[in-house]
């Protein structure tokens, strides 16, 4: 399997260390890299940016 490369030739770099990518754990270059990106998640350091949603009250439901 080949490295998957950048626009300039350079093999993509692990988002967690720096490191190049490897083909198994692309776009990572371990699975430890996999698990810290992961627990980012989970422990919800990432977020996905969206607009606030309004909250209708029961009131404005029934009227109608």
């Amino acid at each position: 399997m080949k490295t998957r490369m950048t626009a300039g030739g350079a093999p993509l770099a692990c988002p967690i260390c720096g490191k190049p990518a490897t083909p198994r754990c692309r776009p990572f270059c371990s699975p430890r890299c996999a698990d810290v990106d992961l627990g980012h998640w989970f422990g919800e350091t990432y977020r996905v940016p969206a607009e606030p949603v309004e909250e209708s009250s029961s009131e404005d439901d029934l009227s109608g």
